[in-house]
């Protein structure tokens, strides 16, 4: 079986702390890897999860503010000490390709790996279409640009046994009329219903946007971050973040299966607040408070 899960690397905002690291997260897809803002101390943070440099396939940051990019250099030399065999695809704002520069090249080591950079630009959009997902970006609102992350899986088919064996369909002939869409007459339509693809978003730092609501949109899994609580609301919006409320809000109103929660302010160390502030606001999904180090499973398709 495929596997689909979010490892969490760190969920610390700006600084880290004794029990939460820098940012830094891993979605399995497929056998896929994206890294997600990998901050300070994540290649450590990959050896006590057991992610290896071989598990990334492409690294998306959000924006370049240190919590969220200061790994780069750590993570990109690892990958290239280690050989991973396949290519890279690192996506990140246009506007900080200066500083991706400096962490790429932070110091010396052999480049022995194909790493591709390929920036985020005006709004966003399709960055990469494959056969298991295809990935966007939009742009959010924070004093540095920022864009969020969303991956859609193509909507496919799925065939129903008893619509099968009423029409005579068997064996090989059913990859036939999945593959050619009619066979003797039969439709594919009439042997099969629609499988909705699965769609994860990564939203960090912003305001409350038009861009966080279109990446949540009909979401399995929200990764979103809420680095304040409700009560200190304005703090939140004058440094271009969200509070739990506000995250809650956005998970709600677009329909999402599971909140996860993260980038929180060492001011607050009661972390059940969090959860019981998204709760206050609505949202009756599925509900992680991110913590370092676990493992969450993206929510299996709708049947």
């Amino acid at each position: 079986m495929s596997v689909r899960e979010l490892v969490v690397l760190g969920t610390a905002s700006q600084v880290p702390t004794r029990h939460r690291n820098h940012n830094g997260y891993l979605l399995r897809w497929d056998g896929e890897g994206i890294l997600f803002d990998p901050g300070e101390g994540t290649q450590r943070q990959m050896l006590r999860a057991g992610v290896a440099a071989h598990d990334i396939d492409r690294i998306c940051v959000t924006h370049f503010h240190g919590d969220h990019s200061l790994g780069l250099a750590g993570v990109i030399q690892r990958i290239n000490l280690d050989q991973v065999p396949h290519p890279v695809t690192a996506h990140f704002p246009a506007s900080g390709q200066h500083f991706f520069d400096r962490l790429r090249h932070a110091t010396a080591y052999r480049e022995s790996v194909e790493l591709t950079e390929a920036p985020v630009t005006g709004n966003g959009g399709v960055l990469a279409a494959t056969g298991s997902y295809t990935l966007d970006s939009h742009r959010l609102s924070h004093p540095v640009e920022s864009y969020g992350y969303r991956l859609t899986e193509p909507d496919r088919s799925r065939m129903l046994p008893a619509e099968l064996a009423r029409h005579g369909i068997t064996g090989p002939d059913v990859g036939r009329i999945q593959r050619e869409g009619s066979l003797r007459g039969v439709t594919l339509e009439e042997v099969s219903e629609p499988r909705r693809g699965q769609r994860f978003a990564f939203v960090m730092d912003t305001r409350l946007c038009d861009g966080a609501f279109a990446l949540a949109e009909g979401c399995d899994m929200l990764v979103i971050e809420s680095t304040f609580l409700d009560e200190d609301g304005r703090l939140a919006a004058d440094h271009g973040h969200l509070t739990a409320g506000q995250a809650a809000r956005v998970a709600k109103e677009s329909g999402v299966r599971h909140l996860v929660l993260t980038h929180f302010s060492q001011r607050y160390s009661d972390p059940g607040a969090f959860e019981e502030q998204a709760r206050a606001a609505g949202f009756e999904g599925e509900l992680t408070i991110a913590q370092d180090l676990i493992t969450v499973p993206v929510p299996t398709r709708h049947t």
